[in-house]
């Protein structure tokens, strides 16, 4: 029932009664103001005197994990609360939060736990919550903003890669280098007795405990030189349409695996085949950067460890086949970021061949390079890749062939 519509009514009710002076009319309105005046207090007290927490279990996953919050409702009143909506605004997709909560008693605490399964890549907000009450007999309702909000970012799907035969820059003579390097590498030297000043975690404890005192690891400079990677997103070559997320049919468990498909558009493809190696390099204690032109340019400079990986993921969780720039173009005005004995990854799906004679200058000056093609005739109308894949052949520049619903870790470690 509307509380103005009541209201009015008792308004009506009253005047006619001082009007005509009819009893049953003055009980009449003294039953409607008092259901009137309790419906408003207990509408108003609904809403006050509640504590509302969210609780993330991290603040990211990627594709194919699963975001985990805990939430809380405590009743810090001395009465019960008969009914409170709390309404989350979330833009996470599949992520819905909001619940009823009915008869909270005073000191009592609610709580419930949601498992998302994360579906695209992107930052999302948390938040914010609207806290809705009423009556029991639904005559008033009153609503609360909650307004602190927080980000959750979704980093892209990293396919295991196994046997990647890519080619690979090297230092003079592929040689490891010998001489000390100042910080750590994959190369280990050899051993030395523990210096003030020396970084626990370089510590040998092998040694350490056979010697009876400390040594640290001296290690080499690597003789592989740097990865970079880099992303087509030039809006003209992409093709594809993202569908709208999936819902869960049922609550999500930790131990239920489910498997999440890529949207079938080669921006995905390419963003999960650049991720995918970018990690892979990362993890075998390489020095790897990213480059990319979406809705803006990105330049993240090689360098090794888990910052570097989340530093890039988190760059490929936003990035956007945005880009005016054409391949060719880029390439072309980031060329100088690609030193002698450095290897180059161009992942695109683009059909044109412009940009192979930016990777055959590259080349002269010691670059080595491999092309990743998402083959867009899959995703959509595009005209074939194997034009593109037969004129990289002819200047023994090396490839991978993406395609749609393919496994991308076959695709990418396929000689």
């Amino acid at each position: 029932m509307n509380g103005r519509f009541l209201l009015g009514v008792g308004v009506v009710v009253a005047f006619a009664a001082l009007i005509t002076n009819n009893p049953l009319l003055v009980r009449l309105g003294y039953v409607l103001g008092g259901v009137l005046g309790l419906s408003a207090a207990v509408t108003w007290y609904s809403v006050r005197w509640v504590e509302v927490e969210r609780q993330t279990r991290a603040s990211r996953s990627e594709v194919g994990g699963v975001a985990e919050e805990v939430f809380r409702v405590h009743n810090r009143g001395w009465l019960p609360k008969l009914w409170l909506e709390v309404r989350d605004h979330s833009d996470l997709p599949g992520h819905h939060a909001s619940r009823v909560v009915s008869a909270l008693g005073p000191g009592r605490m609610r709580t419930w736990t949601l498992r998302t399964l994360c579906r695209r890549r992107g930052v999302y907000r948390l938040g914010p919550i609207t806290l809705a009450g009423g009556d029991p007999l639904g005559i008033f309702r009153t609503e609360r903003e909650l307004e602190p909000t927080s980000s959750y970012i979704v980093y892209p799907l990293t396919v295991l890669l196994r046997g990647v035969d890519l080619p690979t820059g090297y230092l003079s003579g592929g040689q490891v280098i010998r001489r000390r390097a100042e910080f750590a590498t994959t190369n280990v030297r050899g051993v030395r007795a523990y210096a003030p000043g020396d970084a626990f975690n370089r510590i040998h404890w092998p040694t350490t405990a056979r010697r009876r005192r400390l040594f640290t690891k001296e290690f080499e400079l690597d003789p592989i030189a740097d990865f970079w990677i880099l992303l087509d997103l030039d809006r003209a070559v992409h093709v594809g349409t993202f569908p709208e997320p999936a819902e869960d049919a049922a609550p999500l468990a930790w131990h239920e695996p489910r498997p999440v498909a890529l949207d079938p558009t080669t921006e995905e493809y390419a963003v999960t085949a650049a991720a995918s190696l970018a990690r892979h390099f990362l993890d075998a204690g390489k020095s790897v950067g990213l480059i990319a032109h979406g809705q803006r340019r990105i330049v993240v400079q090689p360098d090794r460890g888990e910052r570097q990986v989340a530093k890039i993921l988190g760059n490929l969780a936003v990035l956007r086949a945005a880009g005016r720039a054409s391949l060719a173009q880029v390439l072309s005005v980031e060329s100088h970021e690609f030193t002698r004995h450095t290897t180059l990854v161009v992942v695109t799906p683009t059909t044109a061949v412009r940009w192979i004679e930016g990777l055959r200058e590259l080349q002269h000056r010691g670059v080595a390079s491999l092309a990743v093609l998402v083959e867009a005739s899959t995703f959509g109308a595009a005209p074939s890749s194997l034009g593109t894949v037969s004129a990289l052949a002819a200047h023994g520049i090396p490839s991978r062939l993406v395609k749609n619903g393919a496994d991308v870790a076959a695709a990418l470690t396929s000689g």
